[in-house]
Formats: C-alpha cells, sequence, structure tokens
C-alpha cells in the first residue's frame, strides 16, 4: 500500500470517529439511548472507522503491528459484531466507546498520521 493510501484510510479512520463525537455532543446517554436516528449514524461512523482499519489491516499488516498502541482487534469488533449480528449491539456499550474511547484513538490517529507524512 502507498503511503499515500495509508495516509487516507488513517484518515477516514479519524473523520468516522470524530463524526460519532460530533453526533453525540451535548447529549447524555440515556438520550442516545432514546434518540434512534443518532444510534443509527453513530453505527455507521463506527462501521466506517472499522472498514478503514481493516482495509489497512488487509494491505499492511506491518502498519498494525508497528502500532499496536491502537486498539486494532477492538475496532475490528465492534465493527463486525454491528455488521454482523446488530441486534446484540450493546448501545451502552457503544455510548461508553464513542464519549470516553475516541477522544484517545483520534489523538493517535493524529499522531500516526503526523509520523507518516514526515517520514519519521
Amino acid at each position: 500500500m502507498s503511503v499515500e493510501r495509508l495516509v487516507d484510510y488513517v484518515d477516514r479512520m479519524q473523520q468516522a470517529a470524530e463524526q460519532a463525537r460530533a453526533l453525540t455532543d451535548g447529549m447524555t446517554e440515556s438520550a442516545f439511548l432514546a434518540d434512534l436516528k443518532t444510534q443509527l449514524a453513530v453505527t455507521m461512523s463506527l462501521v466506517l472507522l472499522g472498514e478503514a482499519a481493516a482495509r489497512i489491516g488487509m494491505s499492511n499488516p506491518d502498519f498494525l503491528r508497528d502500532h499496536p498502541e491502537l486498539p486494532w482487534s477492538k475496532i475490528s469488533e465492534m465493527r463486525n459484531l454491528i455488521v454482523n449480528d446488530d441486534h446484540r449491539a450493546d448501545l451502552s456499550a457503544m455510548w461508553g466507546t464513542v464519549r470516553y474511547d475516541l477522544a484517545n484513538l483520534i489523538s493517535q490517529l493524529q499522531s500516526i498520521r503526523h509520523w507518516r507524512i514526515q517520514g519519521e
């Protein structure tokens, strides 16, 4: 995979994570659990996040090994759960991921992107 393509997938991951967070800004968990439209939009953002991560893993598995600080398996597991067994997706767990885990992931993705662009 070219560096440009890799950066594109990292950017897609970051954008999807930022979208999921933006969709829930100002919401409480109970408001999220009562809002089907937001649930569906957040779910789609998480699927897009997982898809971009999966493409990186398929095309450049060394990149995943080079960046073990990212929760690659958790990202894939959430995507797979949503896509393959959506009726079992735990909305409270999804809320926790979006509101508490994605901020750190976004920061890590920004660091990786800058590292790749600078060629360090």
